[in-house]
């Protein structure tokens, strides 16, 4: 069964910046829709970042300059582009991607923010 793959987590400090990455472990169809997620510990999943196959990207206002979702070199891959990063940041970070057969999500990453 195929699986997304995510990569790119880890520590650091405010003002850094990381860069995930969202893949699927096996030949799948197009992706037309990838949504980056993140989840605080005790909230719930938010939003943070689209981007569709055409490379169109939706400003979520959150995050808005400091979140960028962009297309990877290899086919069907994501990457979520993270600068500015404050403590609040801090969360596990998920993708979820849609293709005609339906949605897949990532098995999460977290990033942590701290000095």
């Amino acid at each position: 069964q195929v699986k997304l793959v995510q990569s790119g987590g880890g520590s650091v400090q405010p003002g850094g910046s990381l860069t995930l990455s969202c893949a699927p472990s096996g030949n799948v169809l197009t992706f037309y829709r990838t949504e980056w997620y993140s989840q605080a510990p005790g909230k719930q999943r938010e939003l943070v970042a689209t981007i569709e196959s055409s490379g169109a990207t939706t400003d979520i206002d959150a995050v808005k300059g400091r979140f960028t979702a962009s297309r990877g070199s290899a086919r069907n891959t994501v990457l979520l582009q993270m600068k500015s990063l404050k403590s609040d940041d801090t969360a596990v970070y998920y993708c979820k991607a849609f293709n005609a057969s339906g949605y897949y999500w990532g098995q999460g990453t977290q990033v942590t923010v701290s000095a």
